[in-house]
């Protein structure tokens, strides 16, 4: 059914409502659910395993972040929002286990129900839980922020949203959704929508960025804000939830405060000033060679490693194959053997980390490219191989250099791929048979500082090709606006990922990003097989057949040539105040969304 055609019944009563509940309800509610299988926490927990439900609370924790904000809605394509407003101020109807490849417990709601085939989700409200001005959260709510985030929000939501045939009021406290078709990961996606109160917005234009803050369910209310420059957070002392296992040892700091850098180098010497009280240093040599300075001799700053089990996700430069030039595969693959890995890692890090070889490298979900693919996962690729690119199934690997800066073995082997695509050096510079010259832009942001100099070496070596490369850096607002309508040649592409991806893969890779703006889909990937290899993913019966699909995936990613790969780790550096305490146990998603600052506390 087109979304046009959804209708929300929010009338106790109704008819429709109720004999759909009645024909559908073949299961139990319970107070989880997880993608496969059972969720590793019993009904009784305490807490999650990554919090001490002991921890103290009180304090004020004050963070660096790189840029600026002009908009207090995280929710829309418009405008920068803070990251830390959705988590802090904004509750979901179920919230998820960082400890899990993919499971959610009771949050806003205190139970979910579904069918073995996912063919629709009811959730039901917890009747104590309010809103940060005291109004209960209700039906109507989540009916309303589902819709209009579906048909107003970021792209991001629009996915999902398609999906549902119906939204219905099923109860006093109850809500069910039925989907067109049935799929696995629809049950937890819309666990995870943000509920927003519908009163808020009455008379008011969704889609517009404003500086008024989102009223929300969550732990905190912003306080204070200076556009672009800070913004704090208060605790909510009348906050519903704090008693809830799920919460339990989670949001222990009094105040949050978040002070914005142009300049994101600054923020470790805010660090070092004590202005700030951690910072997260993503460059190995810089955290074994500059991190002694006095107030980590004197312990008032400690380091850390955190451990992590998650895949590498994509850090590189990315091609927008929308433009013309970087259409062909072997241009692709051309200047990704120029791009000197070695000597940048070197240079850069101290040669200490290893690169990205695949989008999910460093876990089971790995395609492990320097091998020819598996029977299975050769099995996937079969309907597809015709518009499949060289190394799919074969085997690919990223060009290695011998990390001399002359870098010529590649160098030659780019030359050939350049004039197998029609390139050719003509008045010492690369011209096509027209005799227009290979030149781009890469596109950064103000404060990249080691991007920028891993680019400076790159643009050096291309230029021993004949081709002109340039660097247009500018501000945030600047950077978030081109890149939400693609306007750039190539820049930096960045992309977290879990061990349970799913429908948001559409978001970042499916065809409809080629012309839809706002998307994740940056490079302009327009895939048959990734298409229907997202379909065959998010329709999986079991976690092994999850597996071999998203193995498939990895391959048809990484064989496009999208992305020059950077680097990764499978550690986080963190430089902390010594006040700053967490849990020994740290989950398996290690420094991402549920650690900081969720399970620390300050402890005087």
């Amino acid at each position: 059914m087109p979304v046009s055609a959804i209708k929300i019944l929010q009338t106790l009563g109704a008819a429709l409502a109720l004999a759909v509940t009645a024909q559908m309800a073949t299961a139990e509610p319970r107070y989880a659910i997880a993608m496969y299988g059972d969720p590793a926490l019993p009904p009784d927990f305490v807490s999650l395993p990554q919090a001490n439900p002991d921890a103290p609370k009180g304090g004020t924790i004050t963070f660096g972040e790189p840029g600026s904000f002009d908009s207090l809605n995280p929710f829309i394509t418009k405008g920068s929002a803070p990251g830390s407003i959705s988590p802090l101020t904004i509750e979901t109807l179920m919230g998820r286990s960082y400890d899990e490849p993919f499971s959610l417990y009771g949050l806003l709601a205190e139970s979910v129900d579904t069918d073995d085939a996912r063919s629709y989700v009811e959730f039901t409200l917890r009747e104590g839980a309010r809103f940060s001005d005291g109004s209960p959260v209700t039906v109507e709510d989540v009916l309303w922020s589902y819709q209009t985030l579906g048909e107003q929000g970021n792209p991001r939501y629009a996915a999902a949203w398609k999906k549902i045939a119906t939204a219905a009021q099923t109860g006093p406290r109850s809500v069910k959704f039925t989907f067109t078709e049935p799929d696995r990961e629809m049950p937890l996606l819309l666990g995870l929508r943000p509920i927003l109160k519908k009163a808020q917005w009455e008379g008011k234009d969704f889609t517009v960025s404003s500086l008024d803050p989102v009223i929300g369910s969550g732990p905190y209310v912003v306080d204070q804000i200076e556009a672009g420059n800070f913004i704090t957070y208060k605790r909510n002392p009348n906050w519903w939830g704090a008693d809830l296992a799920f919460n339990k040892g989670l949001w222990n700091f009094d105040a949050l405060k978040y002070i914005y850098f142009a300049d994101p180098t600054v923020i470790v010497e805010a660090l070092k000033a004590g202005d700030v009280d951690m910072y997260r240093e993503s460059n190995a040599a810089k955290w074994a060679t500059t991190y002694d300075f006095p107030a980590v001799q004197s312990g008032d700053v400690v380091k850390e490693d955190i451990p992590h089990k998650r895949p590498s996700g994509i850090d590189g430069l990315v091609f927008n194959t929308r433009k013309p030039i970087f259409a062909d595969w072997r241009v692709r693959e051309a200047l990704s053997l120029a791009f000197n890995f070695e000597l940048v890692n070197q240079t850069i890090n101290g040669g200490a980390n290893p690169r990205i070889q695949s989008y999910f490298d460093n876990s089971e979900l790995s395609g492990q490219m320097a091998e020819p693919a598996s029977p299975q996962v050769a099995a996937l690729l079969e309907p597809y191989k015709d518009s499949l690119l060289p190394g799919a199934l074969e085997g690919y690997a990223q060009p290695v250099s011998d990390g001399s800066e002359a870098n010529r073995a590649n160098l030659r082997a780019a030359n050939k791929l350049l004039e197998e695509a029609g390139w050719t050096i003509q008045d010492g510079a690369l011209k096509d048979a027209q005799g227009v010259p290979f030149a781009f832009e890469i596109l950064l942001a103000n404060g990249a500082s080691d991007t920028i100099a891993a680019v400076n070496i790159y643009v050096e070596s291309l230029k021993k090709l004949g081709i002109a490369a340039t660097i247009q850096t500018v501000d945030s607002a600047q950077y978030k606006e081109r890149t939400t309508v693609y306007n750039f040649d190539m820049t930096q592409y960045t992309r977290s990922l879990s061990l349970s991806p799913g429908n948001e893969q559409t978001l970042y890779w499916g065809s409809e990003g080629v012309t839809k703006e706002g998307t994740r889909n940056w490079m302009g990937v327009a895939s048959p097989a990734v298409d229907g290899l997202i379909t065959t993913m998010v329709s999986s019966k079991s976690r092994e057949e999850f597996v071999v699909a998203v193995q498939a995936l990895d391959r048809v990613l990484t064989s496009g040539r999208y992305v020059i790969p950077f680097w990764y780790s499978n550690v986080s550096h963190m430089a902390h105040k010594a006040s700053l305490k967490h849990p020994d146990y740290v989950a398996a998603y290690g420094d991402w969304l549920g650690f900081m600052p969720d399970v620390w506390w300050q402890q005087n």
